[in-house]
């Protein structure tokens, strides 16, 4: 591959394609905290988007040496993203339910923590682990720069999503945690149907 419109039109589509499970999540996220600042906003954003450029990288680092051992782990995936997305999904989803008629308990509970945010990164983009293969025809640069487009394409959408959540979330906040919860659960049994049957 040459560098090209072609390139990075593919890019930013690829970009696109996988920021959709970090958008859902991202509306969850919205919808559970509907007061977030601008500046976690972008925190959170910011998350999704290192997540999915650098798995990618680790996939086109992973066909350039380690080959073998990644085609035996890819079959896991989708149970990881599965495992990842019902835990978290789950645990809003109670605490939604626990924290329904407790509305001081219910706003303090409202906080994404940066272990769940860690944990929603790595289960959102690691299905973008067997883009490597994708990209393994191209050189290193190339390959970053493609990360580095895909890191901002999901940076926009997650942004997009967080917007959206929070919107909906004050419009809905006594039921938003549930919500959110459910959304993950879904997302999670979406990328396990895809990855095993899809």
């Amino acid at each position: 591959m040459k560098w090209s419109l072609v390139f990075f039109f593919n890019s930013i589509l690829l970009g696109v394609g996988l920021a959709m499970d970090a958008f859902s999540v991202s509306l969850a996220n919205g919808l559970h905290e509907p007061d977030m600042k601008t500046r976690r906003m972008c925190k959170i954003a910011g998350v999704f988007s290192f997540f999915q450029a650098l798995m990618p990288i680790v996939g086109w680092i992973c066909v350039h040496s380690i080959v073998q051992w990644f085609h035996a782990f890819e079959k896991f995936i989708p149970w990881i993203a599965l495992a990842l997305l019902l835990f978290i999904g789950g645990h809003m989803l109670m605490e939604g339910l626990k924290y329904e008629n407790d509305e001081n308990e219910k706003n303090e509970q409202m906080h994404v923590g940066f272990a769940v945010l860690m944990v929603q990164g790595v289960a959102t983009s690691i299905d973008a682990l067997s883009v490597g293969f994708t990209i393994a025809e191209y050189g290193l640069l190339m390959a970053l720069v493609c990360s580095l487009i895909i890191a901002a394409v999901t940076f926009v959408i997650c942004m997009a999503g967080l917007i959206i959540g929070k919107k909906f979330g004050t419009k809905l906040s006594d039921k938003a945690s549930i919500l959110g919860g459910v959304i993950l659960i879904i997302i999670g049994l979406e990328i396990f149907i895809t990855g095993v049957w899809g």
